[in-house]
């Protein structure tokens, strides 16, 4: 068991250490250095998970850590160089910790079965790694200012396609890990993750529209996919084929009005 959280320890080290070197970077570099740490928590974590499994690790259990750790790339661009880089640095590491010992919690557990307390610790790691995402993602497309300095101009048309697409695809991502908690199927994981980025694209959307300022934005976006976690998790009503046609239809229209929002506001 020590060998296992000590692995865990070091992969989390390793990457908020590629964490802090982003932060000087700028332009395309950030993107390679945010692959390369994606790639490396996705292959370590599943070295780092796999210690003692006899079940083997899934694909899955380390979208979490890597997601995270992504994250933690794009959001402490907001921490200005200073002394609040030391706080910035520790979340990260906590986080990509806490991720890899959530997943490593839920591997542990006989029949693959979730606790109560093991799907809340994943979903505390879901949602605080949501919103440092949509935070990044907000500075990176120049909706958000780095703490410190003044605001920023309104963002364009193509910077807002940027902002939603990279929204949702990191909610979809998560989207994907947190339905597989509840259900089996990658039939209802694949739809669980198409919704989660339609409602953190929509939401993002509606957000620009009324150009909620600073961090107010990404949280509201992170509030409005804990609310969806909570509604896919409810009994279902009807038949599961109409509840996702029902719902499909209900975003859809949802998703036409905030566009036409936008463009109103844009035109």
């Amino acid at each position: 068991m020590d060998t296992r959280r000590n692995t865990r320890r070091e992969l989390a080290v390793l990457a908020t250490a590629l964490v802090v070197a982003s932060r000087p970077l700028e332009g395309d570099l950030v993107w390679l250095v945010g692959a390369l740490v994606l790639g490396a928590v996705v292959l370590g974590g599943l070295q780092a998970l796999d210690l003692g499994e006899p079940r083997g690790v899934a694909i899955e259990s380390v979208i979490t850590p890597a997601v995270a750790s992504v994250a933690a790339v794009g959001a402490i661009r907001l921490v200005p160089v200073g002394l609040w880089l030391v706080p910035a640095v520790v979340l990260a590491f906590v986080l990509i910790d806490r991720a890899l010992a959530a997943e490593a919690n839920l591997l542990s557990r006989p029949g693959g079965e979730p606790a109560p307390e093991d799907r809340n610790a994943l979903l505390a790691v879901v949602l605080t790694s949501a919103f440092l995402a949509f935070a990044g993602a907000a500075g990176a497309a120049g909706v958000i200012a780095p703490l410190g300095s003044e605001a920023t101009a309104p963002v364009s048309e193509g910077g807002l396609l940027v902002l939603v697409a990279a929204d949702a695809g990191v909610a979809a991502l998560l989207g994907f890990r947190l339905t597989l908690l509840d259900s089996p199927s990658l039939r209802d994981a694949a739809w669980g993750a198409i919704t989660f980025a339609a409602v953190a694209a929509i939401g993002t959307a509606a957000v620009r529209a009324i150009d909620l300022p600073r961090l107010i934005g990404p949280a509201v976006v992170t509030l409005l996919l804990y609310l969806w976690s909570v509604y896919l998790r409810r009994p279902q009503g009807f038949g599961g084929e109409r509840r996702r046609l029902a719902e499909g239809v209900a975003l859809a229209v949802l998703g036409l009005v905030v566009v036409g929002w936008n463009l109103l506001l844009r035109g």
